[in-house]
């Protein structure tokens, strides 16, 4: 799932502290917002991404096939304190030794999978919902070309089955990539986002 010779788990910490930057930008009114996210606004996707954190620590340490692990927080009165709190917990996961070659249950896609893969995962999820929670804000995520070069890679390796993509899965149908996209808007259209949408302003 990942490029080989890549620190998969230093690439997932750029990306998640990149979602922590953005979501820690929004303003008491901008959680009603709707998101890019399909039907979800700010403050139920941000409840995703921090079960998401939680349940991929749970995988990390062998409790992957614990559901209790991946249910959205119930109390979210302060989404960006609960969201750090849930990145604290995944980054601290990750970086364990031998965490890359563990297994890690994801009972979302119903199988087990090597550490490493798993992280390429949750690393292209979080390129994904960093740029979710920008986009919900008008501002763009500040990832660098290297690593978004690399989430690219990783999005062309998502399995396109329709079967796995659409309401209830991860990501939507890919879209057709226009020939001047860069990497961050090819990425995103191969995983279903629509970033024309979802225009940048000043922030």
């Amino acid at each position: 799932m990942t490029a080989t010779g890549t620190d998969i788990v230093e690439l997932d910490r750029i990306a998640v502290y990149e979602a922590l930057r953005v979501v820690e930008l929004a303003q008491e009114e901008d959680w009603e917002r709707d998101t890019p996210c399909a039907g979800w606004n700010l403050r139920r996707l941000v409840a995703h991404m921090a079960a998401q954190h939680h349940g991929f620590a749970a995988a990390a340490r062998g409790a992957g096939h614990d559901r209790a692990y991946w249910r959205e927080p119930e109390d979210m009165s302060e989404p960006a304190r609960t969201h750090r709190a849930a990145a604290t917990a995944v980054l601290a996961a990750f970086a364990e030794p031998g965490a890359t070659e563990r297994e890690f249950t994801l009972p979302e896609l119903g199988a087990s999978f090597p550490g490493r893969t798993a992280i390429g995962f949750h690393f292209i999820d979080y390129v994904v919902h960093a740029w979710d929670v920008a986009a919900t804000l008008g501002t763009a995520p500040g990832l660098s070309d290297d690593v978004l070069d690399i989430a690219l890679v990783v999005a062309r390796l998502v399995p396109t089955d329709p079967a796995g993509r659409g309401p209830g899965f991860a990501f939507a149908p890919p879209l057709d990539v226009p020939p001047e996209a860069g990497p961050l808007d090819e990425a995103l259209r191969l995983l279903g986002r629509t970033p024309e949408r979802w225009p940048t302003r000043m922030r």
